[in-house]
């Protein structure tokens, strides 16, 4: 069997996040498949005209996709209706696109953290948040976001300043992100693969590397694994990569901020197995892919 060809999709070079830090993350990224035999290129997601030669398209840095709704939603059906290898699904990267998802799982019986979801943030959505959360911290932050965008802290009694100027979701905060910070659980063709867990600088509760986040490898217990399972049971579609991000809920229980599903970083230079269990689902698709375009070629016949 020759290797096999599998793109990573990269951001819009028009978009801000072309000049972050996702070069160096596409290099951690293929060097372990690449290490393997896996051919890798990398292509701009807003750009790239040229994918039916890949026997895999991974989007695992679209970064910036969430300020281009319309484009990345006709690009994800466009990538459908060519037959593409895609994986994750184009379903799945239209729906997990915007956080109206957390309410899915949630009805579903997954651990989520509480949400009050609004059309626009104003003082009296967060006053009525704060009072059906119980509380005197809250975060507000866009539906469609990423990278702690447009996201602020508030407090009842203080002015609105800044935060979403669109749709947006409110939630409480948790004390418990500036000591214990965020748990991710990674997983990869389905399979628990290794964890990290993201503290944020002394007075900040980001944990992204965008704002310093102070990342180490993690060892989950029993609960993560357990709340993991039963958010990833509420997904219907076969998922090739998955990171569960995790907090301690105000009822001390393991619960889920976000199920990063389109472009997240896998932090495989945490996995203590070196991205065996990334080669492994990277082949296993580029396999199922290649049956399928077989089928479908002698259907045509």
């Amino acid at each position: 069997m020759t290797a096999p060809r599998v793109a990573i999709l990269t951001p819009d070079p028009a978009d801000r996040d072309f000049h972050s830090r996702w070069r160096d993350v596409l290099e951690r990224t293929a060097a372990p498949l690449r290490a393997s035999g896996i051919i890798v290129e990398g292509r701009s997601w807003a750009e790239a005209r040229d994918l039916g030669s890949f026997d895999l398209v991974l989007p695992l840095l679209v970064w910036g996709y969430h300020r281009a709704g319309p484009d990345w939603r006709e690009a994800t059906l466009r990538w459908e209706s060519e037959g593409l290898a895609l994986r994750n699904v184009g379903s799945v990267l239209r729906w997990n696109a915007d956080k109206l998802y957390l309410d899915r799982l949630s009805r579903g019986g997954a651990p989520v953290v509480p949400t009050l979801f609004v059309d626009r943030l104003d003082l009296e959505s967060l006053d009525l948040a704060a009072s059906r959360f119980v509380t005197d911290q809250l975060i507000a932050k866009p539906q469609v976001s990423a990278s702690a965008w447009q996201t602020i802290r508030w407090t009842p009694g203080a002015p609105l300043d800044g935060g979403p100027t669109g749709p947006a979701m409110i939630q409480p905060y948790l004390a418990s992100i500036e000591t214990e910070g965020e748990i991710s659980l990674i997983y990869l063709g389905g399979a628990f693969s290794h964890a990290i867990r993201k503290r944020p600088q002394p007075g900040d509760f980001r944990v992204q590397p965008e704002y310093d986040g102070i990342i180490t490898a993690h060892v989950p217990s029993a609960h993560e694994r357990a709340a993991s399972e039963a958010i990833l049971a509420c997904v219907e579609e076969d998922l090739l990569y998955a990171r569960i991000d995790l907090v301690r809920g105000l009822n001390g229980e393991p619960m889920l901020m976000e199920l990063e599903l389109v472009e997240p970083d896998l932090y495989l230079e945490h996995d203590p197995g070196g991205g065996a269990a990334f080669i492994e689902a990277v082949l296993r698709a580029a396999s199922q892919a290649s049956r399928t375009r077989e089928g479908r070629a002698l259907d045509l016949t």
